[in-house]
């Protein structure tokens, strides 16, 4: 099955992470980004958008099964060719924020949609297949907490507890003050000192050994799909604390020592209930639930549903030998 992937976003981990999950299950992908260059400071134009449509509608006849859209604003661009059907991808800010009746006014033409959370498919208003984004349980896993703190270098002497925000600050959406807010009043009521870490600028790849470094992760979001950090950190059973965003009180459900809370005064009480703990937490077994080759599984269904297709794998292949073989003797 040949799939063209659409998307403004092409370095987006988890997105990658899942293409290369299908390829191992004989997807073979071809990546087209939306025109226009982005960083830290700047954001795709709706020119840029638009400056795309006339390249996807050339490349889209080019014998693809079907189109994948990544994000909302995509899907306008995938509806714009009529040849192949389109699977469009909500991932959590393009439902909540201002992209969302963008993602609203796109998904009623598209072939299916999916979202990470019931959350998100309950605020887009329409039927949906809702799949969370998987964790790789490979990458992400239990290691020694003061072999990850050499590797991340935080210094062991003032024996301050890490908590960990898993963003840059200066993504407003994940509201870094609120964590900064919290971080210091469990500071100011705990003997030992409470140190706040982020990963800024931090490739994907080291982000397990700040995992296993930290004493706890404390998400603060204004609004989530489904956090990958917060599967990451269970799948390394490092205690998550959390505003109930997305998923996360589904994701945390029978996770101990973990919090889910409503408030400030929630959160730092359960910041200090889980760092005075001591403990990891047994997270990685819900982890297992969302794991990347489950959920890589689920988006193989789709697409074969979509286009009509089945892909044959290897053990099927050698299951047919086999029978075959069978009925010759």
């Amino acid at each position: 099955m040949d799939v063209l992937t659409l998307t403004a976003y092409a370095d987006a981990p988890f997105m990658v992470q899942q293409m290369d999950a299908l390829e191992e299950r004989g997807v073979s992908f071809s990546t087209m980004s939306v025109a226009g260059e982005i960083d830290a400071d700047t954001d795709r134009s709706p020119v840029d958008y638009i400056r795309t449509v006339p390249e996807l509608i050339r490349e889209a006849g080019n014998g693809y099964d079907l189109i994948h859209a990544h994000y909302g604003l995509t899907g306008p661009i995938a509806l714009a060719q009529l040849r192949k059907p389109v699977v469009l991808s909500l991932w959590g800010s393009d439902v909540h924020g201002p992209v969302a009746p963008v993602s609203r006014a796109s998904a009623p033409f598209c072939d299916e949609v999916v979202v990470m959370s019931e959350e998100m498919r309950a605020e887009l208003g329409r039927d949906c297949r809702v799949i969370p984004d998987g964790v790789d349980l490979e990458t992400f896993r239990p290691a020694t907490q003061d072999r990850a703190r050499a590797r991340v270098g935080w210094d062991d002497d003032d024996a301050a507890y890490e908590v960990l925000f898993p963003y840059s600050p200066a993504r407003g959406v994940k509201n870094y003050p609120r964590a900064e807010r919290v971080v210091t009043v469990a500071d100011n009521l705990l003997e030992r000192p409470v140190r706040l870490r982020t990963v800024s600028g931090v490739d994907h790849d080291a982000v397990p050994d700040y995992m296993n470094a930290a004493d706890a992760l404390l998400l603060t979001s204004h609004s989530e799909g489904s956090p990958n950090s917060v599967k990451e950190a269970l799948a390394c059973n490092l205690p998550v604390v959390a505003v109930d965003v997305g998923d996360v009180r589904e994701r945390l459900t029978g996770v101990e020592p973990s919090r889910v809370a409503s408030s400030d005064e929630e959160l730092v009480r359960g910041l200090i209930d889980v760092l005075e703990s001591g403990e990891r937490s047994n997270g990685r077994e819900a982890a297992r639930e969302v794991s990347i080759d489950r959920t890589a599984d689920r988006m193989l269904a789709i697409y074969e549903e979509v286009a009509g297709k089945v892909i044959e794998t290897e053990d099927d292949r050698e299951k047919r030998r086999v029978q075959g073989a069978a009925r010759v003797e």
